[in-house]
């Protein structure tokens, strides 16, 4: 993406460099500090009796262009807040447009394209035979994560998370909630002041191979979209 006129801080918001980030020992791409945070905070989690495992870290536009185009087109799972999938042909565009972001994020607005954010678990949680889902249900009262949930409630609560809180805590109309996305603040409130309506645009302009099914209407009702569903 060299040939985009954008500030590395911008390249960065959208997902479209990895350039400043290194591999942890599980193999994720994450920025340094907040790889750095992480570790600690894994060793924290140790000697509680977790142990706190990466289920996805960085991810970069074109992947979250493949998953959003494929959720588009019906051809990936699309499911409502009851974990029921969804008929593509039952929804308007604009329908079907908030039930793939309710989970997944628009390509280029994704916290994961920051390497700041990690989506955790414990594998040693995990029953024999289940298939992780990252669901909310996994991560509340009577879930399978409910403890990995209370010991990190206790953390963020005394803001002692190694500078890890929860973006999606609740339900704020937009984004589904999410128990287990972690964010490093210090360095992912930067990316977030670098993602905006008009450097989306600029890119898609420049790039029209890489713009998201649904382009149009997407275009139509960005503004109204970021102010939605990005945290």
């Amino acid at each position: 993406m060299s040939d985009v006129a954008m500030s590395p801080e911008v390249l960065i918001a959208l997902g479209l460099t990895s350039d400043h980030m290194v591999r942890t020992a599980s193999g994720a791409l994450m920025d340094e500090r907040a790889a750095e945070a992480l570790c600690k905070l894994q060793s924290r989690a140790d000697q509680a009796g977790f142990k706190l495992s990466i289920a996805s870290a960085f991810r970069s536009y074109d992947r979250q262009l493949t998953i959003f185009n494929a959720k588009w087109c019906g051809d990936r799972p699309v499911l409502d807040d009851n974990n029921t999938i969804l008929i593509r042909e039952d929804h308007t565009d604009e329908a079907w447009l908030h039930r793939i972001l309710r989970f997944s994020a628009l390509p280029g607005t994704s916290r994961h394209h920051w390497g700041t954010d990690v989506d955790v678990f414990d594998p040693s949680l995990v029953p024999e035979g289940y298939s992780l889902q990252l669901t909310p249900s996994e991560y509340r009262e009577g879930g399978i994560f409910e403890s990995l949930t209370q010991w990190l409630d206790g953390l963020i609560a005394n803001d002692d998370c190694e500078g890890f809180y929860r973006p999606y805590d609740r339900d704020r109309g937009g984004v589904s909630e999410e128990p287990w996305h972690l964010s490093f603040s210090p360095v992912a409130s930067k990316s977030r002041s670098a993602l905006t309506s008009e450097s989306l645009r600029t890119f898609w302009s420049n790039h029209a191979d890489l713009r998201p099914k649904g382009y149009e209407l997407v275009l139509h009702t960005l503004d109204d979209l970021m102010n939605r569903y990005v945290v």
